[in-house]
């Protein structure tokens, strides 16, 4: 295919055709790229830093059409679409502030007379992205790589192509070096080949666990540092004590927000049968009061799904589901007409072994599995291959805190929706990948930790 095309899920139409790289455009962007790192690092990080605040007010004067262009290419509400682009301006402003506290030299004391480590760039970082958060997933990871004196250069998802362009502008736009910020308009199938080239030195990648495996591969190949934020599957347990009125609440946004699609989305509900039935009536009522529609209107609560194959395959997941004996509560049935449209979804009786237990759902299907106690509960939820994120609900907030110590995840969560947040690491355990990205932490990924040591003359 000689062109990434946007398609407005929302109605099936093309939207526009963006033009691939030839391969002499991906050399000269490599080369514009690993040219600029050394001068870029050399720089003070105040500079840098400046740069990351103006490129805050960048995206706050341009909010509307950056948020517009990714509710018309990925489906999701417009409301959301703005408070992305509000949490990247965030962001942006949390590493400026930050970030120069974090790359200072870290004193160790050793029989040297003085030793450090001295926290240095790599170079030119890979980032391949996802489309479900097609601006904040690529400025976590962006803001403390370019911060830290790398440079960047972006594949993202093909169905987002007008968001990637918006991408390299805005950088620009704030006062960035050409070179220090690119977005490459390639497919797939280029990945392999620029992780092997000696102009990379690492790449990060958020996406499927499939790709994942292909791209933790790669990277491995080619000695290249990378980090790896990939599907999950998360619990969200709620005890018999919780107050169900407000778990339930909780519980609709953290299924259902971004349609549905995202890693850290609530999947399972592992539910205390002494008070299953009442959460999941609860729950159903407030399923249904959800509005499905045109992701653009302001009344809406659940838009399209971003492509008509996530949509099949979603149903499928459903359907072979309800055959292995979940129950279908509500929804179930993709919604006849134009768009890539599936009705908020509930699922009970789902047990292990059923694909709404074992695969991720990405989509607005919530699946519910009873327990016979709090133990039991933490043991459901531990009986995935994911292990990104997780929640418990509870009146016992120190209870809470010792159950969440026993999950299997990246981040775990009492009493709240599991989110990603500048001042906190985020990332995942066992098949939802490795590294973290945010916080401290996550500036660290791609800096050579290098050892300084210092002897008397």
């Amino acid at each position: 295919m000689s062109e990434l095309n946007a398609i407005n899920p929302a109605t099936g139409e093309t939207l526009a055709r963006y033009p691939r790289m030839t391969a002499d455009q991906l050399q000269v962007a490599l080369d514009r790229a690993a040219a600029t790192a050394p001068d870029w690092a050399a720089g003070p990080v105040a500079e840098r830093a400046a740069r990351l605040r103006d490129l805050a007010g960048v995206l706050r004067a341009q909010r509307e059409d950056l948020a517009r262009t990714a509710t018309q290419e990925m489906g999701k509400r417009l409301a959301e679409a703005r408070a992305e682009i509000d949490k990247c301006a965030a962001a942006c402003e949390y590493y400026a502030e930050h970030g120069p506290d974090y790359l200072q030299d870290t004193m160790i004391a050793s029989d040297a007379s003085r030793s450090l480590i001295a926290w240095q760039p790599l170079g030119t970082v890979l980032l391949v992205m996802p489309w479900n958060f097609p601006y904040w997933q690529v400025f976590r990871q962006a803001v403390p790589a370019t911060l830290a004196g790398n440079t960047v250069l972006l594949k993202h998802a093909s169905n987002v192509p007008g968001c990637a362009e918006h991408l390299e502008r805005v950088f620009a736009e704030a006062g960035f070096p050409a070179g220090v910020f690119q977005n490459l308009a390639v497919g797939s199938e280029a990945v392999a080949d620029i992780i092997a080239d000696a102009r990379i030195r690492g790449v990060s990648l958020t996406g499927s666990e499939g790709a994942g495996r292909v791209v933790g591969a790669a990277a491995g190949k080619a000695l290249k540092s990378s980090v790896l934020e990939l599907g999950g599957s998360d619990a969200f347990v709620v005890l018999a004590d919780a107050d169900l009125d407000d778990t339930v609440e909780q519980a609709v946004r953290a299924r259902f927000q971004n349609n549905g699609e995202t890693c850290i989305a609530a999947k399972r509900f592992i539910v205390e049968a002494a008070v299953a039935d009442a959460f999941i009536e609860r729950f159903r009522a407030a399923i249904e009061a959800l509005v499905i529609g045109d992701p653009i209107d302001e009344a809406t609560n659940i838009g399209p799904l971003a492509r008509a194959d996530l949509r099949d395959e979603l149903h499928d997941q459903v359907t072979r589901s309800v055959a292995a004996g979940a129950r279908l509560v509500t929804g179930g049935e993709p919604r006849a007409g134009a768009g890539y449209f599936y009705p908020p979804t509930l699922l009970d009786a789902v047990e292990p072994g059923m694909p709404a237990f074992d695969e991720e759902t990405f989509g607005p299907v919530a699946a519910v599995t009873r327990a016979r106690d709090a133990d039991h509960a933490i043991e459901l939820a531990n009986r995935s291959r994911f292990g990104l994120g997780g929640s418990v609900w509870t009146a016992d907030p120190a209870r809470g805190e010792a159950l969440a110590r026993r999950l299997e995840c990246g981040c775990a969560f009492v009493n709240g929706i599991v989110k990603s947040d500048p001042r906190l690491p985020f990332g995942g355990v066992k098949d939802s990948g490795y590294g973290r990205e945010l916080s401290e932490l996550g500036i660290r990924e791609f800096q050579n930790a290098k050892t300084i040591w210092v002897g008397q003359a």
